[in-house]
């Protein structure tokens, strides 16, 4: 879905991520419940609209990242403990000082699998979560990362793990480091995303927060871009980029526009969301 939002950019927002950033950063105290009204409101503004946002919230519930309580005739949500481990994952991966590894040790991490036929849905799966942890695939069944990683913990809960082998270590001749590092990631598709996020926020960014028609829509929409761009983003070894690796900008594009918008933000979730603690 494309925000229309008026005076932010056009950004392709995926619902449950705008709401889990409005939850994770105005309404994430244990036992704060937020009315649906203002969420509904609020994200119309975002450019979400309300149908998208009722059925988005009715899913959340049903896979348990929300919990919903009736206080009068209204309705409100707020996170469950399932919920806030997603919304701090989520936080913690966007306000990321490094967006690349300039102290790398040489040492990769791979995974190789070979899951039966009629386990897809476990494979994409462990696909998905390795993806997330900062792997790319170097060839089918065989996945990399340029670090270590505690691969036991990030598949501790999930079927099909006795058909999974981890080894740690560096590439030996004939094998390079670098053309691995190329056949595992995209790393023009990874740098446009960057200089697309840069040319879609310097305008605003510029401007000011003060110059900014909604503070509250725009920083929900900005953050949600942001980790939107950064969460497969598997924090490469610095001396595999170019000097100028557009992430290094672009965060700082992100963390200087989001403190600016902060205090106003803040200012408007506390008149505009009706949040209780049930």
């Amino acid at each position: 879905m494309t925000s229309g939002a008026p005076g932010l950019p056009p950004v392709d927002l995926r619902p449950q991520s705008v709401l889990l950033t409005l939850f994770g950063d105005y309404v994430d105290g244990e036992g704060q419940y937020v009315a649906a009204r203002g969420v509904l409101d609020l994200l119309d503004t975002a450019g979400v609209g309300e149908h998208a946002t009722r059925a988005t919230l009715n899913r959340m519930v049903k896979r348990g990242l929300l919990a919903r309580q009736a206080i009068g005739r209204q309705a409100y949500f707020g996170l469950t403990a399932f919920g806030r481990r997603t919304v701090l994952d989520g936080r913690e991966r966007a306000h990321l000082s490094e967006l690349v590894d300039a102290g790398w040790d040489g040492r990769w991490t791979l995974v190789s699998f070979s899951m039966p036929e009629d386990a897809s849905k476990q494979r994409h799966e462990l696909r998905s979560r390795l993806l997330w942890a900062g792997f790319g695939m170097v060839q089918p069944g065989l996945w990399a990362a340029p670090r270590s990683v505690d691969v036991a913990d990030l598949i501790a809960d999930l079927d099909g793990r006795e058909h999974v082998d981890v080894f740690s270590g560096a590439p030996q001749a004939p094998s390079d480091g670098a053309e691995m590092l190329r056949r595992a990631f995209d790393l023009d598709a990874l740098a446009a995303r960057y200089d697309e996020f840069a040319t879609r926020w310097s305008r605003l960014a510029r401007a000011g927060a003060r110059r900014t028609q909604d503070p509250l829509a725009c920083r929900v929409v900005l953050s949600t871009d942001w980790l939107q761009v950064i969460r497969e983003d598997p924090r490469l070894p610095l001396e595999f980029l170019d000097p100028r690796w557009p992430a290094l900008e672009a965060g700082r594009l992100y963390r200087s526009f989001d403190e600016d918008l902060r205090p106003l933000a803040e200012e408007q979730a506390a008149e505009r969301l009706d949040v209780v603690v049930g």
